[in-house]
């Protein structure tokens, strides 16, 4: 069993926890994730390792609460235990020879960004980050990347703070003003990871992205984590688990995983509603 140590609402749907684990605070590494199962009897989901303290023994995660499992975890309080946290696992992110990085994270995914953003700092890189949400109040994570970047820009869809628009208005910015990046790690949406890579493209860049898909063992027995990558001219099946999460985003075939994303999305939706049901009635 794991003890939860602290338990933080960023904003009304994104908490975060951190988990006594001190075997995964050892190990892990910014870009990789643990699996966890809140009970006995419940499923596998994977969550990225948001940060670590080595002398504590905890590790932290930041989950946004969408489905069954992310409900029951977010109905535990500071003291209680999980069931199981297996990990690290995946490839950590790639920093050799990055001197000038530029970090765009959208929504929740900042979550995974941030401690790559911070690393990346640690390293002594030149850090650019640019930051999304959809509105205010679903801003997390704001102070805690303008500690570790040369440059912040945040964006907000509907204006509501910082700037209006998506996060690749400021991305082109900086590509057409001739800012010469090493490379650009996006962390986020599909969509919004797609359009990253689109416009990053024309000049050249390379474009690292974060694929979190559909994922159940974490060892690449199950195949659920499968993705299509496009590699001199061929179609090359990978496992975001074990050869990722991080790929190149020009070979992605992102419609694809868009499109395997949304298959458990009813499924997921009426789990959802029966937790919280039974939660509102215990």
């Amino acid at each position: 069993m794991y003890r939860i140590v602290r338990k933080v609402s960023l904003n009304p749907t994104v908490t975060q926890m951190e988990i006594e684990a001190p075997l995964v605070a050892r190990k892990a590494l910014p870009g990789q994730f643990i699996i966890l199962r809140v009970d006995e009897d419940g499923e596998r989901i994977p969550l990225t390792v948001a940060g670590t303290n080595k002398e504590e023994g905890t590790v932290k995660i930041i989950f946004q609460i969408v489905g069954a499992t992310t409900e029951s975890l977010n109905h535990k309080n500071e003291g209680e235990c999980i069931q199981d946290f297996v990990g690290p696992l995946g490839k950590a992110t790639e920093t050799e020879g990055i001197h000038k990085v530029c970090i765009v994270g959208g929504g929740v995914g900042c979550a995974i960004a941030m401690p790559v953003a911070q690393e990346f700092h640690r390293l002594g890189a030149e850090v650019t980050s640019i930051i999304g949400f959809r509105n205010k109040d679903l801003l997390i994570l704001e102070d805690e990347f303008r500690q570790c970047s040369d440059r912040l820009v945040v964006m907000t869809d509907d204006g509501s703070y910082a700037r209006e628009g998506n996060v690749t208005v400021p991305l082109k910015e900086f590509l057409e003003a001739g800012e010469k990046f090493d490379m650009i790690i996006t962390i986020g949406p599909l969509i919004m990871m797609k359009f990253v890579t689109l416009t990053a493209k024309p000049y050249g860049v390379p474009v690292t992205v974060s694929m979190n898909p559909i994922m159940i063992d974490g060892t690449g027995m199950c195949g659920g984590c499968r993705l299509t990558l496009h590699q001199d001219g061929k179609a090359v099946t990978k496992f975001a688990c074990v050869d990722g999460p991080d790929f190149n985003g020009y070979e992605v075939d992102f419609d694809e995983a868009m499109s395997r994303g949304r298959m458990y999305f009813d499924f997921e939706r009426r789990a959802h509603e029966k937790t919280c049901n039974l939660f509102r009635n215990a």
